[in-house]
């Protein structure tokens, strides 16, 4: 474990680190292992600890989050593919069953918010739900086994829980996002979706303070997504991780209790996000 070879600060540390992947500038000085060296010029490398990586900037990419959430989300449709084309007549069982309570669960909530024709929702609010869901449920897995497998391969960063990244949840809610302005836009009109941003709720003279409020509460739309995915799972992280640094008798005494109220956790604020995602979309098909 990195806990025996680390202080508790490092241990936490290291596991708060993504496999950063970015362009350090010409002249920056890397440290690794007690040695250092200035780079001649630019150089697109992994980076070799979070300082590293905080001085990549923007243009870095986490790719334990990308390659995670890929894998978690190919899992997701080859699953699912494979029931659809395996299903049988009559009452089904085993995992046919399992995704038909999934779909019928799903289906039935959209059926009860968005009252608009669109094939489209019922199935994105069914890949939001599944996918965040997986993503979640990654957290369920002992914080010490996969970074450890990983570093047999050379690897020192890994963290397998993409929705523990704000780059991941932030980037699901823009798409969000963009689907919503894409509808409003669709369903009023450009001029449909400026008058209901500009209009309501006060009079048409207090237009300054419409406009004022109606941005800020589209805009606090993806955000909230974003930030409130991100943050419940990032702090399930941390205590899975301050608990793994404790004596192993009562590392199991603790992580079984916290992973069984865990569970209600990932599936929740999956459940969360994709349910919010259709109410959105049913606002921005809704005339004022």
């Amino acid at each position: 474990m990195a806990g025996d070879t680390l202080s508790k600060s490092e241990y936490i540390s290291h596991h708060l680190t993504n496999l950063t992947y970015g362009k350090l500038p010409a002249g920056y000085e890397r440290v690794s292992e007690g040695h250092s060296h200035v780079l001649e010029q630019a150089q697109w490398t992994l980076a070799h600890s979070a300082q590293e990586a905080a001085d990549m900037g923007f243009m870095a990419v986490h790719l334990d989050t990308m390659g995670w959430s890929i894998a978690l989300g190919m899992l997701f449709c080859f699953s699912f593919a494979w029931v659809a084309r395996s299903a049988t007549a009559g009452v089904p069982t085993g995992f046919q069953n399992f995704v038909e309570m999934i779909i019928a669960f799903i289906d039935d909530n959209v059926k009860s918010i968005f009252h608009h024709n669109n094939p489209w929702i019922a199935p994105l609010g069914l890949t939001i739900f599944v996918w965040i869901f997986l993503q979640n449920t990654m957290d369920l897995v002992p914080v010490d086994w996969i970074p450890e497998l990983a570093k047999l391969f050379g690897v020192h960063y890994m963290r397998v829980v993409p929705t523990t990244d704000v780059n991941a949840t932030a980037g699901m809610a823009i798409g969000v996002f963009i689907l919503i302005l894409y509808y409003s836009i669709k369903q009023k009109g450009v001029g449909g979706f400026a008058a209901e941003l500009a209009f309501q709720p006060l009079p048409k003279w207090a237009l300054p303070f419409n406009l004022f409020l109606e941005l800020v509460g589209l805009i606090a739309k993806p955000i909230s997504l974003a930030l409130r995915l991100f943050g419940n799972m990032y702090a399930g992280e941390m205590v899975f991780i301050i608990i793994s640094l404790l004596p192993f008798y009562l590392q199991w005494t603790l992580s079984v209790p916290w992973a069984i109220f865990h569970i209600l956790i990932i599936t929740l604020q999956a459940f969360i996000f994709s349910i919010l995602t259709v109410v959105y979309l049913a606002m921005a098909y809704d005339h004022h």
